[in-house]
This record gives C-alpha cells, structure tokens and sequence, in this order.
C-alpha cells in the first residue's frame, strides 16, 4: 500500500499538457486525472511523477489491478460558449476481468453545481488490447460550455459504481479535451 494516508489518488495539473498552446485542446496523463483507490497498489498502479521523464511520458499509463467501484475523474476550466470532445484513450490487459456485462458510463457536468450528462460506453464490452479512443468519433460525447456560465469549470470521468462486482485489467493511457467545431 502506498504510505499516503489518503487512498486516492489526488490529479497533478501539472500533467495535463495544452498541445497547441490554447484553451482549445488539453491532453491529461493518468497523473492529471484523480483515481479513487488510486494510491492503494492493490488497486490501481498509477505512474509516479519520478517515473514520468518527459521522454517516457507519451507511454504513461495506469493499470486497474481490481477494483468494485470504478471511478476516474478530471476537472478543467473551459471557454463559455463552446462546446467540447470528451474521450478517454483506454485498453485492456490481456488477463482483463469482470467487464462483460458491467455499464461503464462517462458523465460530465459544467459547474460544481451542473447537471451531469452521461452516455454509456458500449465500447468497453469488447475494448481491445491496442490503446483505443471512446467513445467513437461516430458517436461523441459532447458538452456544452454555456455562455455567461459564472463556473465554467468541466467536471468529467469514467465511472462503473452501481454492480457492486469486481473488474480489472482496464489500463488508462489518457483523457482529451478538445473544442469540437
């Protein structure tokens, strides 16, 4: 077990990279995004900040080792008046447990005080071992930024809280934001 006293993992913003340099596009690392049990190696392995060199961290990755209550999440400020691309870069382990059958949703909501939107990924059924983008780009999830928002900040993540039943093997490579034209 980690020797934090907290079982989760808190996100580090200073692993979320900004490719071009704008409000338009953020990359986050498994390190930019908060893990519940993350800390916990029994859990989750999650990349140590000494482990992630700037060569090394395009092949940054989180491995679920077995949780009953999947729940990775991140927290961006966006643009009002614009709507953006939510995806998760995911894969599975060969030894992949407990997903069949088991709903995995991605909710987002603008604002602490939002209201969640959600889409289930029907992706995860049959995800394979090649790092792959969800949802599709023939089904995006997207979400709204509101103009005259006052908390413009998105909440998001991927969540498997309600069956109760043990998985593993699901490997988290990264989340991207990017406005949608």
């Amino acid at each position: 077990m980690a020797s934090s006293s907290n079982p989760h993992h808190d996100a580090e913003d200073d692993a979320i990279s900004r490719p071009n340099g704008d409000d338009k596009h953020f990359v986050f690392k498994p390190r930019a995004l908060s893990f519940v049990w993350g800390n916990d190696s029994r859990y989750w392995r999650i990349p140590s900040r000494t482990s992630s060199s700037k060569e090394s961290n395009d092949d940054e990755v989180a491995e679920l080792v077995q949780v009953c209550w999947l729940e990775v999440t991140g927290l961006v400020p966006l643009n009002p008046s614009t709507s953006y691309q939510i995806t998760f870069t995911l894969s599975f382990k060969g030894d992949a447990f407990g997903w069949s059958g088991t709903p995995v949703f991605m909710m987002a909501k603008v604002g602490k005080k939002g209201k969640y939107k959600w889409k289930k990924l029907k992706e995860l059924e049959n995800l394979p071992k090649e790092p792959t983008e969800v949802p599709s780009n023939e089904e995006p999830f997207v979400i709204d930024v509101p103009k005259g928002q006052i908390d413009n900040r998105l909440y998001f993540g991927l969540y498997e809280v309600w069956s109760g039943k043990w998985k593993g093997g699901l490997r988290v490579h990264r989340a991207v934001i990017k406005e949608k034209n």
